[in-house]
């Protein structure tokens, strides 16, 4: 049996694990530090913040209040402000990049960039009032979600992966799942993120390189510049590409991109700073260029512009895909019933075919050779059989007894 993750209800109730370690994170926190105040294991917090358990009773008020989920998130940082908590091994604290997204309890997460288009994925309530829950059907809620978020998700993950198709297919399967498992996502503190994430894990799965069809890249843009700037990006590690994708394109704060990496914040930022270090060195002239001794510079604006400037197939209709995700649905769902029915009927004709008993099997005739044609006594000579003759007119008892006769 599995555990639940799904404690008791309690007055302050829990964000999602990948949220906990964000505000964690963001009050300077270490695991450590978290179990002594809440009087557990540091693998115990771990395992709050990865999803395979949930704190109850006073440990879940107490890790409420410690975490600070339940008071008024704090407002964004302004644009530029630096948020280094520690030395880097490659470069000074005073480079580590700035958290200057908003949370996605703000307005939005999209970024502006120039010509009014957005990179980013805008979240519930990024343009416009929010709706409110009982307002919106399950359909409406996930087509207002699908129509906001799945043309820049697309882009997104053009960037991640350089093939168009890929990215119209991950952002599919993606929101397939989101359908399928939607009380699940509409209820999660951000429903963007949830779809996001799904889509990257599918985008950059190994097992694409298998197909012929994604073993090269689409044909990289015309323009020198973008042609370089593409380039340089998808030479990147996955790791290294998502996390500068995340931060300098989507707009996310440090402990925000390293929890949906699954990495810490400090190896988000060395992946975010090597990562801008490797694009700075193969691009001729970046624009934006910062000082030597505050490292290299963000790509947020050079990322939007590459984006707009490439054409992405258009995703399609919400319905389409709630279609299906409901036609795959219940294909499985015939599927396991199928299964189930064959395997039930297997099982029951070899119950009854099966033998109640052991019976040993008999060994196979097989021909003797090697034995001469003739065996016992060699027939009797003539001699032989006049003794036997003579023997047999004898007197059973035995021989006479002999006289000797004197002469």
């Amino acid at each position: 049996m599995t555990r639940s993750t799904t404690g008791p209800a309690a007055t302050d109730p829990l964000p999602s694990p990948k949220e906990r370690r964000r505000l964690r994170e963001a009050r300077e926190l270490s695991e450590r530090q978290v179990a002594a105040a809440v009087g557990v294991t540091a693998a115990t917090v771990r395992a709050w913040e990865t999803g395979r358990a949930s704190p109850r009773g006073r440990r879940r008020a107490a890790y409420s209040r410690l975490i600070g989920c339940a008071e008024p998130r704090t407002a964004p940082s302004r644009p530029g402000k630096e948020s280094g908590r520690g030395t880097m091994s490659t470069v000074e604290p005073d480079a580590l990049p700035a958290p200057d997204a908003p949370t996605p309890d703000g307005p939005t997460t999209d970024r502006p960039v120039p010509g009014g288009a957005t990179l980013a994925t805008p979240t519930p309530g990024g343009t416009g009032p929010a709706p409110q829950p009982g307002s919106l059907t399950a359909e409406e809620a996930y087509d207002d979600l699908y129509g906001r978020t799945a043309p820049g998700l697309t882009r997104q993950v053009f960037l991640l992966t350089g093939h168009r198709g890929l990215a119209v297919e991950a952002v599919q399967h993606a929101f397939t799942i989101a359908w399928q498992r939607w009380p699940e996502v509409a209820t999660d503190r951000d429903p963007a993120g949830w779809v996001r994430a799904a889509s990257y894990e599918y985008a950059m799965s190994p097992w694409h390189r298998l197909r012929r069809s994604h073993r090269r890249t689409d044909p990289l843009p015309e323009d020198p510049a973008r042609r370089a700037l593409l380039d340089a990006i998808l030479g990147l590690p996955p790791s290294y590409r998502r996390t500068l994708l995340l931060h300098d394109g989507v707009g996310l704060g440090l402990p925000e991109t390293a929890a949906e990496t699954e990495a810490s914040t400090h190896a988000a930022a060395c992946r975010l700073l090597n990562a801008r270090a490797a694009v700075a060195e193969l691009l001729p002239a970046p624009a934006d260029a910062a000082d030597p001794g505050t490292g290299p510079a963000p790509l947020r604006e050079p990322l939007a512009a590459l984006s707009l400037a490439e054409e992405v197939p258009a995703p399609p209709a919400a319905r389409v895909v709630r279609a299906r995700g409901e036609r795959v649905a219940e294909l499985w769902t015939r599927a396991a019933l199928y299964f189930g029915v064959v395997l039930i009927g297997a099982t029951a004709f070899t119950l009854h075919t099966a033998p109640t008993h052991y019976e040993e099997p008999l060994a196979p005739a097989e021909r003797v050779g090697g034995v001469p044609p003739l065996g016992g006594p060699e027939k009797l000579t003539p001699q032989d059989l006049k003794l036997q003759k003579a023997l047999k007119g004898e007197l059973a008892h035995g021989p006479e007894r002999l006289v000797p006769r004197i002469p």
